[in-house]
């Protein structure tokens, strides 16, 4: 092949080049016309999306998050539709198949986080907890310090951070001490066989009355139970009205101190654990029947 051949090879085919690039000049004015205002577009949509999801949440990072996933399907919405403008219909596809093939393979590689994450979006929506409650979770009772789209944060009462899955929090059951704005303190105590009951009851009840923060809307209530070992057992319910543990713990030891006071005071006996040693029953020696051995 000599040199005027291949020039002339080249030359048609930058002239085919050309006169196709000429053919497809207004599919690319237009193509770019529709990229520049579907980028504006979805910036323009995102901001009004954000604005009416921040009326329905209050989670800054959820809003932003559905703000960009807003943001990234009309910029995709927009890039697919240039290329078909461009007649890159087959490009169209392929990236279409791939993408069908990552999202399929990142779903199995990532579905722990993919569960905590939409379980912390429905945590969101939903509300069953929020910062600052007093909360059980999965055996945790404390604080919530934290919650974002991945765990949920809470400081227990002994001072520790515990992480625990927004997958966990959202498929167990959830304690919220903090909805109701007050929790309820069972103290069980034991008085002797020997004490009239409705004095006891009397003077139990009139001990606690006077306990600071316990709840106006409930009423403490008082129950006998059981005929314990050594004692009958009561159990008396004390409305506190705060969840907080410091006032729930003080109202506690409020109540201890004035009923220990109170029996004192109207000679009411809190028996200890009584043991009865029968040793002539059924064929045993007796007492007075035992020797014993000493050494000298």
């Amino acid at each position: 092949m000599d040199i005027n051949e291949a020039y002339k090879i080249v030359k048609e085919k930058l002239s085919s080049w050309l006169t196709d690039l000429i053919a497809l000049l207004p599919n690319i004015l237009l193509a770019t016309l529709v990229f520049v205002l579907g980028l504006f577009l979805a910036k323009r949509i995102k901001r009004i999306a954000v604005s009416m999801i921040h009326r329905i949440s209050k989670n800054i990072t959820l809003n932003s998050l559905f703000g960009s996933i807003i943001h990234i399907f009309l910029i995709g919405i927009t890039l697919f539709t240039v290329l078909t403008i461009l007649q890159l219909d087959k490009a169209v596809t392929s990236i279409l198949a791939g993408a069908g093939i990552i999202g399929l393979a990142l779903a199995f590689a990532f579905q722990d986080i993919a569960a905590n994450f939409i379980s912390g979006i429905f945590i969101s929506f939903r509300k069953p907890i929020k910062i600052g409650d007093v909360v059980k979770l999965n055996n945790y009772m404390g604080k919530v310090q934290h919650i974002n789209l991945r765990d949920t944060t809470i400081l227990t009462f002994q001072g520790q951070m515990v992480i625990i899955p927004n997958k966990d929090v959202f498929q167990s059951p959830i304690e919220n001490y903090s909805l109701l704005g007050r929790r309820r303190l069972d103290l069980i105590v034991g008085v002797s066989y020997g004490d009239d009951l409705e004095k006891v009851k009397s003077v139990t009840m009139a001990a606690v009355k006077s306990i600071e923060n316990l709840s106006d809307k409930d009423e403490t209530s008082m129950f006998f139970q059981e005929f314990g070992d050594s004692s009958i057992n009561f159990v008396i319910r004390l409305w506190v009205n705060s969840p907080e543990q410091p006032i729930y713990l003080k109202v506690g030891n409020d109540a201890v101190m004035n009923i220990k006071k109170a029996y004192n005071e109207n000679d009411i006996t809190i028996p200890f654990p009584i043991r009865t040693l029968d040793f002539g029953i059924k064929g045993g020696a007796t007492l007075s029947e035992m020797t014993v051995n000493s050494t000298k």
